[in-house]
């Protein structure tokens, strides 16, 4: 996964932008990740591992009547933690995670492995759900990689 922060770093750089971290099941592994490269504080502004509904609320301003009708694990709630981050911090740019990943915790609506991610760009949102097999450890590193990948992906090339 190193590979990909470095690609992110690069193009942050080239842009000149910084970026933030929403994370919940995910508990600050992106934010490592970014901050495993050299010179990341040009391009890294901040991680919030935002746990429980609580901190989603109070940390990134997520309306707790969102998280009540939409549940932790959506769209709605992905999408308002990738715009607080960008919002609530000096980044331009954020990535933000809410998952079940397991054991338990999961629903036949939302099974464990169920993932949403956000990320907000330059004041736009994009999200998206992912399914992830495997154990809790796995899950949370496949959600991590596929984090950083959707953000580079996203991302305007510049020369």
């Amino acid at each position: 996964m190193t590979e990909i922060a470095f690609a992110l770093a690069d193009r942050l750089t080239t842009l000149g932008w910084t970026m933030a971290t929403a994370e919940s099941c995910t508990g600050g592994m992106i934010a490592a990740q970014c901050t495993d490269c050299p010179g990341s504080s040009r391009w890294f502004d901040r991680g919030l591992v935002t746990y429980s509904n609580a901190a989603k609320t109070e940390l990134l301003g997520v309306d707790a009547g969102l998280i009540e009708t939409h549940g932790a694990v959506s769209d709605a709630v992905a999408r308002a933690m990738a715009l607080g981050a960008v919002y609530r911090t000096h980044a331009r740019v954020s990535i933000s995670v809410t998952g079940i990943a397991g054991p338990d915790g999961g629903s036949d609506a939302k099974p464990v492995g169920t993932v949403w991610f956000g990320w907000c760009i330059d004041g736009l949102v994009y999200s998206e759900r992912q399914f992830f097999t495997g154990d809790r450890q796995l899950v949370r590193q496949t959600s991590s990689k596929h984090a950083l990948l959707g953000l580079v992906k996203r991302l305007p090339f510049v020369s």
